[in-house]
């Protein structure tokens, strides 16, 4: 890729970037939430075309207008979610599109077994999706890529919601690629993966390519100075709270979804002042019914959530609507996993979302905008928020951005229970560092923090206990600072009951 530029109105998203990808060889792909790095690969794969600049493929001037073009060229990418039909099998869903003419279900089913047998999934070609777990419906996605022939592929995210040992598998396979003389980028943030797995790192920032480095030559530090432009420290605190209190009790907590599921079934923990309950999980375990039950978001069926007060006197939250546990006094925020769905109005901009939850019952139609203003200036300086003003739509920002806001926002309310659903994911690694000091500070001021993690490196340096969620029951609470990742990936999958 030379000179590649990429304009969104005022906005350069890209600007003159040179980039080599060569065959053989897993390139990771570095930089903030803006620095163009998931604009530059959809130019690669076709969603998007570039203002400026040019593409060579071995050493041949291309011109890719369209996903489907990037396939002729062997150039796929994979994205972080997942576009699959639950009804069909990993075979159906893999030839779904291509157009030749004729359908063999027969020859596709061997087809993918000679993938999956040639780099190493683990897939049943006949085996429908909706039976499938979260990394068998990324293989789904990869073979699907290869299936077509493609010579350069691009993850984006890819480990963002496997175990631990799931990770590793795709690390073999992505190995297995690179043997057979793949080109793989991968879009992460995590740093530890980029070290282990990768050969060589490009660094993005503000839309400018910084530089690419050999990883055997490099180290995280260097690699996050690169992305951010200082020095910035990777050490995440945890200080021990003198004296914690129970804050948050839930017994026997059971809940089902619409269709008579479980989706949580007989939890019970609590949670004490001055402390980070770290909650691990797969995806589907249960953490999202577990934050939403808490806050009044989902039905309960069975169990107790009880809220202690300064005096030891306890609260019932069950059959509270969320309004009225607020106006019980019950100071409780809560960062959900889908941001924009539950969390933000996309169409205000961030006064009117700070208003939202900061604006106070009071008398006549009118409502003061001083206040939110002032939170808005707030989170926009402290977290960096990159937007035109405090008043553009907030559907309009990158995903990181709208996440800068709603962390910012539910903090700054000071509740006493604060609960956060993936807070960091999409951030980049200054911003993310940043989130876990606030998140921190909120503990030591004697707030029950419940940290919703994806990334169990993180887990178990912030965390002071891990709750492990399988199946929507609880596995195990550990200490975070005994605890190994390795065992934690375990009980994500092997159900089994101890207290620590």
């Amino acid at each position: 890729m030379r000179g590649i530029t990429k304009r969104f109105g005022q906005v350069v998203a890209n600007d003159a970037i040179n980039l080599d990808i060569q065959r053989g060889e897993i390139l990771a792909l570095l930089g903030e939430n803006g620095s163009g790095k998931t604009t530059l690969m959809n130019m690669l794969s076709g969603i998007y075309q570039p203002d400026e600049g040019e593409i060579y493929e071995d050493g041949k001037l291309i011109y890719i207008h369209s996903p489907r073009q990037a396939f002729e060229y062997g150039i796929g990418m994979i994205h972080q979610h997942y576009k699959l039909i639950e009804v069909f099998t990993a075979a159906q869903n893999v030839i779904l599109g291509l157009d030749d003419g004729r359908l063999d279900l027969d020859a596709a089913n061997a087809k993918v077994a000679e993938i999956c047998r040639r780099y190493g999934f683990e897939i049943d070609p006949v085996m429908k999706v909706y039976d499938m777990s979260v990394s068998q419906k990324q293989t789904v996605e990869i073979v699907k890529v290869l299936y077509r022939g493609a010579d350069i592929l691009i993850l984006d995210e890819p480990t963002a919601v496997l175990t631990p040992q799931e990770t590793q598998k795709l690390f073999q396979v992505l190995r297995n690629m690179k043997a057979d003389g793949k080109a793989i980028v991968i879009i992460t943030h995590k740093l530890h993966e980029v070290m282990e797995v990768s050969d060589k790192v490009a660094v993005l920032r503000k839309g400018k390519y910084i530089g690419t480095v050999r990883t055997s030559e490099t180290n995280p530090q260097d690699l996050t100075n690169m992305m951010v432009g200082h020095a910035v420290s990777l050490n995440i605190d945890r200080p021990v709270y003198d004296n914690p209190q129970k804050k948050l009790i839930v017994e026997n907590l059971t809940c089902m979804d619409d269709e008579g599921v479980k989706r949580l079934d007989d939890v019970t923990f609590t949670a004490y002042t001055g402390e980070i309950l770290g909650v691990a999980g797969i995806s589907g375990s249960g953490q999202k019914e577990l934050l939403e039950a808490i806050a009044g978001l989902y039905p309960v069926k069975e169990g107790s959530i009880r809220i202690v007060d300064d005096d030891g006197s306890e609260l019932e939250l069950v059959g509270k609507s969320p309004k009225k546990i607020r106006a019980a006094g019950v100071g409780m925020a809560f960062v959900p996993e889908d941001r924009l769905g539950m969390g933000l109005v996309g169409s205000m901009g961030m006064t009117g979302n700070m208003m939202l939850r900061s604006w106070k019952n009071g008398r006549g139609a009118l409502l003061k905008k001083k206040d939110p203003q002032a939170l808005a200036n707030k989170v926009l300086e402290e977290l960096d928020v990159v937007t035109p003003g405090i008043d553009y739509p907030v559907r309009r920002l990158s995903g990181g951005n709208v996440q800068k806001v709603l962390v910012g926002r539910e903090i700054s309310l000071q509740p006493s229970v604060l609960m956060t659903a993936y807070a960091v994911r999409g951030l980049d690694i200054n911003t993310s560092y940043t989130i876990y000091n606030l998140l921190t500070e909120q503990k030591m001021q004697g707030v029950a923090v419940l940290y919703v993690g994806e990334d169990l490196d993180v887990l178990l340096e912030l965390a002071d206990r891990i709750l492990v969620l399988c199946g929507g029951q609880v596995a195990c609470v550990v200490d975070a600072r005994h605890a190994t990742k390795e065992e934690i990936g375990l009980m994500m999958t092997e159900y089994r009951t101890e207290e620590a």
